[in-house]
């Protein structure tokens, strides 16, 4: 029921207010844009998802960790909920979100990122 009601609200929200679904796919962009840009390797996000690879499940339970502990949620997602080779970080992109937040969050995962996650750019 909990659930059931949550996902009603959410519902309601977006029948009143359909500019945030807009708005978190355009944040969603943005921060695939900008992490994309530093070096890592991230899908294009179809939704307010964006995944980013982590070069193995140690490093990605690490490095959510070190985003969490400078103050960014993300996922962590390894296997067995994933294929092997698969880790990743994800971020769910909020409608809410300001340009502060972004550049800050895009900041605190770059900086947290393993040595490997990284592809030197040309």
């Amino acid at each position: 029921p909990a659930a059931a009601g949550g996902a009603l609200g959410a519902l309601r929200l977006l029948r009143r207010e359909p500019e945030r679904a807009a708005r978190a796919r355009e944040v969603a962009t943005t921060l695939y844009g900008r992490l994309t840009a530093a070096g890592l390797t991230a899908v294009r996000p179809d939704a307010a998802v964006v995944s980013v690879r982590a070069p193995s499940a140690d490093a990605a339970v690490t490095w959510a960790a070190d985003c969490r502990s400078a103050g960014v949620a993300v996922g962590c997602f390894r296997p067995p909920s994933v294929p092997d080779g698969i880790s990743r970080l994800r971020l769910t992109a909020r409608a809410d979100l300001t340009e502060e937040q972004i550049a800050g969050a895009v900041a605190t995962i770059v900086a947290t990122a393993p040595r490997e996650a990284l592809v030197p750019l040309s």
